[in-house]
């Protein structure tokens, strides 16, 4: 196993938390509204307009993280990375092009377009890329359709999310709410963007996937700061519904 520096003094690598159970994602989420999770085949569609209240119940603990360096023991994220998902990360530009345009051309251009820097692939800024640790309003953004059959453009009000640092210096992304929940770590990767290399919850479940246990649970994406206070997760190719999805993180 690699010993790491802390994330504060040189970007360290981050470790995704295990989890001992993977069933298949609930078709209601019984702490939030609207579901913003895998719609299950033949289910309802989901309902962006019902909402969520921030100030719902506290969401179940989750697993602690396990000790640095224990997920995959190396600095370098493609060290880690499954081929295909370091495959999918390379089309990052293509998944913005056909994500955005499908939704324009579906309907959703003065949506798209509301929606400003977020969806400009080029808003990325460089420096002060980590979020510093505490609670974040985050909401999901999901440009395209990965069949060419669901909806081209979704959008979900706020939920909630953390950032942590662990005492051996990763940092750790999780979404804490919502039926479509995602926990991982930030890998330094350049001077504007950060890989987040994570797994998803689904349902009712309490803990989350380590990261390459479940294929359809894992995800890759880039970290990229927008502002003094606003930061997006971008996830290209996502395994469930959509081309590209986003995750709008503010304080």
């Amino acid at each position: 196993m690699t010993a790491r520096p802390l994330i504060a003094v040189a970007g360290a690598a981050l470790v995704v938390v295990a989890c001992s159970r993977s069933p298949s994602p609930s078709t209601e989420d019984p702490q939030t509204t609207p579901q913003d999770g895998v719609t299950p085949p033949a289910s309802a569609p989901h309902d962006p307009a019902a909402g969520e209240s921030l100030s719902g119940p506290t969401p179940p603990p989750v697993d602690p993280a396990p000790p640095a360096g224990e997920q995959g023991g190396a600095a370098d994220w493609r060290q880690v990375a499954k081929a295909a998902d370091a495959s999918a990360l390379g089309r990052l530009d293509q998944a913005w092009r056909l994500g955005r345009a499908e939704a324009e051309d579906k309907g959703f251009a003065d949506q798209v377009e509301a929606l400003g820097p977020l969806v400009d692939p080029n808003a990325a800024l460089t420096g002060r890329l980590q979020p510093p640790p505490g609670n974040y309003r985050c909401r999901t953004i999901k440009l395209g359709s990965r069949d060419e059959k669901g909806p081209a453009f979704l959008s979900y009000p706020a939920f909630r999310c953390t950032v942590e640092l662990t005492p051996g210096g990763d940092l750790i992304l999780t979404k804490t709410t919502g039926s479509q929940r995602s926990r991982g770590l930030l890998y330094p990767h350049s001077d504007n963007q950060l890989v987040f290399l994570g797994a998803q919850a689904w349902g009712d479940e309490t803990a989350y996937p380590t990261y390459g246990q479940t294929r359809e649970r894992d995800q890759i994406g880039v970290l990229e700061r927008l502002g003094p206070q606003r930061w997006r997760l971008v996830i290209p190719w996502p395994k469930q519904e959509a081309k590209l999805e986003i995750l709008e993180l503010t304080r």
